[in-house]
């Protein structure tokens, strides 16, 4: 398990934090771009889904009887656990998930090499584990972020998001019971500081391209393909650009284009 991995899920998690930490509480009631969620409702759902990945690595079964409570109200389960966290008081609900974070990295730095855990999608190895934390901890900072107006400069810990997003290609067919192309696709992304992030075989005729933080937010469902700069050559490519997604669950609808009625 890389450390530099566990370094930046910890940074990644500590600036989202710094745009919460200062706010009164009204601030937490504040809408954000998903649905009847607030800023309290993001921080609750990474509370809730960093308890969730802990029991995950620490014991395999009380996550299973998870898992089958989950089961039995599929489309409400995740609005549900965010709906108790955000009644919490804000200073309390704060608390925790800085404490269940913290206990999950531990627990992720003393994972067995080669282990393997459950999760709701393929079984995930601590590397994969800490990787999709640091992915939705970033798509839901970006949606406090939008809500409270802040910038939020694109860094390298991107790199992370976007390699789950192009791994993630066949659960996005998979998820809407579509067959994946049989080919790899080749992803070529401008990082931030202009250097090239490549994915898939060079000579791939399908091909995406553009900044890595539009393709971040394409696959982190955060923005509509059409506001943003990311390119697809080949049928399969721009398919595969209207449906992508990072994370495991059901394809929720998506954010609208700009403008939008």
């Amino acid at each position: 398990m890389s450390q530099a991995l566990l370094d930046d899920l910890r940074d990644e998690s500590e600036e989202v934090d710094r745009l919460v930490a200062g706010l009164e509480p009204d601030g937490w009631a504040t809408p954000t771009p998903a649905p009847r969620w607030t800023v309290a409702h993001q921080i609750a759902h990474l509370a809730w889904t960093d308890d969730a990945a802990l029991l995950a690595v620490t014991d395999a079964d009380r996550f299973a009887a998870h898992v089958d409570e989950a089961l039995e109200a599929p489309d409400t389960f995740v609005d549900d656990g965010a709906e108790a966290g955000a009644a919490e008081p804000p200073a309390r609900l704060l608390a925790r998930w800085r404490d269940g974070r913290s206990r999950l990295l531990d627990a992720l730095a003393a994972a067995p090499a080669g282990a393997r855990f459950p999760w709701y999608g393929p079984p995930m190895s601590a590397a994969s584990m800490a990787t999709a934390r640091l992915m939705e901890t970033w798509a839901h900072g970006q949606d406090i972020a939008d809500a409270l107006g802040a910038v939020r400069p694109p860094t390298a810990r991107l790199r992370h998001v976007a390699w789950i997003g192009v791994r993630a290609r066949d659960y996005a067919y998979a998820v809407r019971g579509m067959t994946p192309p049989a080919e790899p696709f080749r992803v070529e992304l401008t990082s931030p500081d202009g250097s090239l992030w490549a994915f898939g075989p060079e000579d791939a005729p399908q091909r995406i391209t553009g900044p890595a933080l539009d393709f971040c937010l394409l696959v982190t469902q955060r923005a509509h393909r059409d506001d943003l700069a990311v390119r697809a050559e080949g049928p399969d490519a721009d398919r595969w650009i209207g449906i992508a997604q990072a994370f495991a669950g059901p394809a929720g609808p998506g954010r609208r284009p700009r403008g939008a009625a």
